[in-house]
């Protein structure tokens, strides 16, 4: 049982290729026709390469005479970079105060206009302490004028809404 799993998960090269008729393909491209995996692995064995399984989908399954070792590492190589370059969308958050002076508001609207630019989200929040409670309407002003203020660079997610003594609004940049 464990034997069997574990050659399941061998890849298909030379030996272990099990089909009555296989198409070849060279090292250099061309086709070598339809034949018997036999002599396939004895033009492999010439050449002091694998024969490696492309495709078992196929009609008859697809193999190709080349160097296992450097195709696995060049499949490792391009799987490594295609991670690097991917971007991941965190959430950075830009918290203020509904009292917030125009310098400041400006500092917060400069900082999102970064994250945004780096293609993160942002979530705006201002807090309030004590009796401001009572303002919250004034906060949602400024969380829709901050919108305004980003306009071109980000859409509105999700609107103003308030969260005990936060009131929050989420942005995400155009696309």
């Amino acid at each position: 049982m464990i034997d069997k799993r574990r050659q399941r998960d061998l890849p298909q090269i030379n030996e272990r290729i099990r089909f009555p008729k296989i198409r070849v393909i060279d090292t250099d491209g061309s086709q070598l026709g339809i034949i018997t995996p036999q002599e396939a692995l004895r033009v492999a064995e010439e050449k002091e390469l694998d024969l490696v399984l492309v495709s078992d989908k196929a009609d008859p399954p697809v193999c190709r005479i080349m160097d296992h070792g450097k195709f696995k590492f060049e499949q490792e190589k391009k799987a490594r970079e295609a991670r690097k370059k991917t971007h991941t969308a965190d959430v950075k958050e830009v918290k203020m105060r509904y009292k917030i002076e125009e310098h400041d508001y400006q500092v917060r609207v400069n900082q999102a206009i970064r994250f945004l630019k780096d293609g993160d989200k942002v979530k705006a929040t201002i807090t309030f302490r004590g009796r401001e409670i009572q303002h919250s309407d004034l906060a949602e002003d400024l969380l829709k004028r901050m919108a305004i203020d980003l306009g071109e660079l980000a859409e509105v997610q999700q609107a103003p809404k308030r969260e005990g003594r936060n009131m929050m609004m989420l942005l995400s940049p155009k696309k």
